[in-house]
């Protein structure tokens, strides 16, 4: 979760002077797409992260293309008289096992790989939902409001940011049963990583609803949540977007340290964190079982903060200023 404040506060300063004055209309939405086509680490990313998320959607299809599912063994694939090592150099990579088959148990790697990319994403954009509806309305609420309703918020926001983390992730979910591992990583990363959101959505709270088209619609009867929702919400959606883009790679790392360190999905479940700790005895025999899942690993977080960089860069280059 280090990586998720650090992409968060390094993108938006607390004064809420980021991404200040944009007030949607068609012409900034038309701007930003014209600036972010021509974007080429922007476009780069984006196809690579559409490619990730169409092999996590049609992974069954995938993999019943190659031949084998995530948890098929290919006993022939294994000698038996080399420590249970797969026959063949870079991990027995043929062309029946694309990746090569993991040591001891003869399961196909590539096919771990394309279910461990739906793991990976389901957790990393299942929290991201949940913690941007969190950080929204929270820092809405505090921003707006101000009073008791900002103290009681900030308090446990701050309550929830003081703690490691990490440490407490460990703790929860080694305490809890191994039943729907995957919703219990959604609901443990979103319930840390909701405060560093809704910060920088109250401090532009705080400065958006002194701005005269708030005081206008307030002057003319519009309702608190009429001003909330019509005049607030939209001049904070390009803050949205970048701060959730940001967001995604740090819980994508997430996931995966917490199934390297085994608290995360529960074997035999594909994850990529989970196959960089299995290749650790490994390493030095073949380091093909460690350099695979790190790689695609590396690139999906890579893609996610670049885009996430790349779009904070566009807004703060004025591009999308109506």
């Amino acid at each position: 979760m280090t990586s998720v404040s650090s992409s968060l506060t390094s993108a938006a300063r607390d004064d809420g002077s980021s991404f200040e004055g944009f007030e949607p209309s068609s012409r900034a939405r038309g701007r930003f797409g014209r600036a972010f086509v021509k974007d080429v680490p922007a476009m780069l990313s984006s196809v690579f992260i559409l490619l990730m998320v169409l092999m996590a959607i049609f992974a069954p299809l995938i993999v019943k293309i190659s031949g084998w599912g995530p948890y098929e063994f290919d006993q022939d694939a294994i000698d038996p008289n080399m420590g249970a090592m797969p026959i063949g150099p870079l991990g027995g990579i043929s062309a029946e096992h694309w990746f090569g088959v993991e040591p001891g148990n003869g399961r196909d790697i590539f096919a771990r790989i394309v279910y461990g990319a739906r793991v990976s994403l389901t957790v990393a954009l299942s929290a991201t939902i949940i913690t941007t509806v969190l950080g929204v309305v929270f820092g809405m609420l505090a921003g707006y409001f101000g009073g008791k309703v900002d103290a009681f918020i900030s308090r446990v926001m701050e309550f929830l940011m003081a703690f490691p983390a990490l440490i407490f992730m460990i703790a929860i979910l080694s305490a809890l049963p191994a039943d729907n591992r995957v919703l219990l990583l959604v609901l443990v990363i979103s319930l840390f990583g909701w405060p560093y959101l809704a910060r920088i959505v109250r401090s532009q709270t705080l400065t958006l609803k002194e701005r005269e088209f708030v005081e206008s619609a307030r002057a003319s009867g519009a309702t608190n949540l009429q001003i909330i929702f019509r005049e607030i919400l939209p001049n904070l959606q390009s803050t949205i977007v970048v701060m959730s883009a940001l967001a995604v790679p740090g819980y994508v790392g997430t996931e995966a340290g917490l199934s390297f360190l085994g608290v995360g999905v529960v074997p035999p479940t594909p994850s990529w964190g989970q196959m960089i700790a299995s290749a650790a005895p490994y390493y030095a025999v073949d380091p093909m079982y460690f350099v695979i899942p790190g790689a695609f690993l590396l690139f999906l977080v890579m893609s996610f903060t670049t885009l996430g960089d790349r779009l904070r860069a566009i807004a703060e280059a004025g591009e999308v200023r109506g």
